[in-house]
């Protein structure tokens, strides 16, 4: 994108000096693994295509924007995720993007005209600017290194962002006046993720691992390197994320994860010192309202996410929204009266989804019941699924193949289990017993192409599964930003780790990975709460097990494959038990119920005197 020439002129020149300075490149933690290679059998997802939906009598044609606070979400749709606008009773979710790539993480300018955010549309994850005035795309960076989760300066002269350096994430400035502008703010080994301006532009807040914990940093642009970052959160044994300034820049609000609790917004105020952040809710992704009064969030389920906003006392004022899983949000008034033309064709389009149950009942199975089909090229002690999801299997694979590099879903720990067989203990009613669940294969975990983190939501522990890209060069995944949980440490001899069932790992992995756990939902699986001897029980985690539902409980999808009779329980029988008799004299142990055996006793013989 061309701009007219401008210099850095907010920034005092002592600090241009400082920012251009590079730093020692962390060193990559290779593994001696040898990499996973495709399967060159399981072909790549068929192309999806885009659907243009006529537009009924009564749409709202043009949308109406005109000033009002709107919602712009990065939302998963149909195997992507792509732009929406949503303002509550004005503008319904309407879709402003589409492709088959993911566009993430968007950031309205602050005059609301337009929307930075990251996209993969061109195979690496670049920053884009959306006009929302003229529907106009311009791609701002063009690197073979991942670059997201963008902010703007209140000027509106720069964007910063968090970019993949030296096997690090690290947090860059760009120029949006001069074009090809950009200056490193961070040089670190450990990770610095989610930057967002102060309102005042002299600050930038941050999330950061130097400490060994995700917590959330203040780097202040007056300052040398040397004394730039500040650590604010300060809290250990917790993992931040997400921080965002209040419009007048005196709070910043921030999720955080603390052991055994669902995610929660927190929120720090700068007039009173000492005093600690206050949490205002669920959540794990706030953005303040223009008046900052207010603070929507996403809210995280194991399995779906919902959009809702509170008061700073925590009253709930947008009921939890249920939608797909977010990717970015950002809530600001926008001001270009119209969204224009462009905008309301992409709104009608409906993408193709990824995939389509063809279950046929089978003529020799009574009652209509369904079956399971045998997997293809899959190796579990049984491949085999049931008929209404094994299409959403093979898309699955397919699409893991696609953005892995390797097929990760040819060798299964389990995938149907019939009733002749008996699982762990605890796992009576497992989903592996109706064929609409697979469990992968614990070995990549072992060996390093597998990690987990661990997520408390709602008094359970869920994993959620990242698997490790074949190619490294930023055209597969994203960098991590979060601490995975080292499951293996419960076998370390440490005491603390055997009992917490691990523990968190001392640093990020390096390296470009794909949230299983994520592109598995887009798919309809679920993952499944760990069980409650997880801790002491490696199985019990369940971190490697994915279910279909279709929106049955597990009897009526036990149903779908077996006859009623399974569940009638057998009367016990009790089988007839020899007489006791009396404890022969002299032995120590006595029955507790000796039952005397009456005998006949031969009539004594007379004997005559002699």
């Amino acid at each position: 994108m061309k701009h007219p020439v401008s210099y850095l002129k907010f920034l005092p020149p002592f600090v241009l000096i400082v920012l251009l300075l590079s730093s020692c490149a962390m060193p990559f933690d290779g593994n001696a693994f040898n990499a996973p290679t495709a399967t060159t059998g399981v072909p790549l997802t068929p192309t999806p295509t885009l659907t243009e939906t006529p537009a009924p009598t009564a749409t709202i044609t043009p949308l109406p924007v005109d000033a009002i606070p709107t919602f712009i979400l990065s939302i998963n749709d149909n195997g992507y995720a792509h732009l929406f606008g949503f303002s509550p009773g004005r503008m319904p979710l309407t879709r402003l993007t589409n492709g088959l790539w993911d566009d993430v993480a968007p950031s309205l300018s602050p005059d609301g005209q337009k929307a930075v955010f990251a996209s993969n549309r061109n195979n690496y994850w670049d920053l884009y600017l959306l006009d929302l005035t003229s529907g106009q795309l311009s791609r701002l960076t063009d690197t073979p290194e991942y670059d997201g989760n963008p902010s703007w300066s209140p000027d509106s002269q720069w964007i910063v962002y968090e970019t993949y350096l030296d096997s690090s994430l690290e947090i860059n400035i760009l120029s949006t006046v001069d074009d090809g502008q950009v200056i490193r703010l961070s040089h670190h080994p450990a990770a610095e993720a989610n930057p967002v301006w102060s309102p005042q532009g002299r600050k930038v807040a941050l999330v950061s691992n130097r400490s060994g914990d995700n917590e959330i940093w203040i780097a202040s642009l007056d300052q040398p390197e040397d004394r730039r970052f500040v650590n604010l959160s300060q809290s250990p044994h917790s993992q931040e994320s997400h921080p965002a300034w209040s419009p007048d820049g005196i709070k910043l609000a921030w999720a955080s994860a603390r052991p055994n609790q669902s995610e929660s917004i927190y929120v720090w105020d700068a007039t009173a010192p000492g005093t600690p952040p206050r949490r205002i809710g669920s959540g794990n992704w706030p953005a303040w309202s223009e008046d900052g009064e207010q603070i929507a969030t996403r809210v995280q389920e194991p399995n779906q996410d919902y959009l809702a906003a509170y008061r700073l006392n925590g009253e709930l004022v947008l009921p939890p929204m249920s939608v797909a899983a977010i990717r970015g949000i950002d809530w600001r008034t926008i001001r270009v009266g119209h969204l224009p033309s462009t905008f309301e064709k992409t709104a009608f389009l409906t993408p193709t989804p990824p995939w389509k149950a063809q279950a046929q009942p089978q003529d020799e199975v009574p009652g209509e019941r369904l079956s399971v089909v045998k997997l293809s090229d899959v190796q579990a002690p049984h491949p085999l699924l049931h008929d209404a999801v094994d299409e959403a299997f093979v898309a699955l694979r397919r699409r893991v193949v696609a953005e892995t590099g390797w097929d990760a879903l040819a060798s299964l720990a389990n995938a149907y289990e019939p009733l002749t067989s008996t699982l762990d203990p605890g796992r009576g009613e497992d989903w592996l017993y109706t064929g609409r669940a697979f469990a992968l294969n614990t070995l990549t975990l072992n060996v390093g192409w597998t990690l987990v983190a661990r997520e408390d939501i709602a008094g359970q522990t869920y994993w959620r599964v990242y698997m490790r890209a074949l190619a490294q060069d930023g055209s597969q995944g994203e960098p991590l930003s979060s601490i995975p949980w080292d499951l293996n440490a419960r076998y370390s001899l440490d005491p603390l780790a055997y009992d917490q069932g691990g523990a968190a790992m001392k640093s990020i992995p390096s390296g470009y990975w794909i949230d299983f756990t994520m592109l598995a939902g887009q798919y309809g699986w679920q993952r499944v709460a760990a069980q409650n001897n997880w801790r002491m029980y490696f199985a019990g985690t369940q971190y490697n097990e994915f279910i279909l539902t279709d929106g049955l409980d597990w009897h009526n999808a036990m149903m779908e494959l077996y006859p009623p009779d399974i569940f009638i329980t057998p009367t016990v029988v009790v089988p007839p038990t020899a007489t006791l008799t009396r404890t022969p004299f002299g032995f120590r142990y006595q029955s507790p119920t000796p039952t005397i055996t009456k005998t006949l006793t031969p009539q004594p013989t007379f004997t005559p005197n002699e």
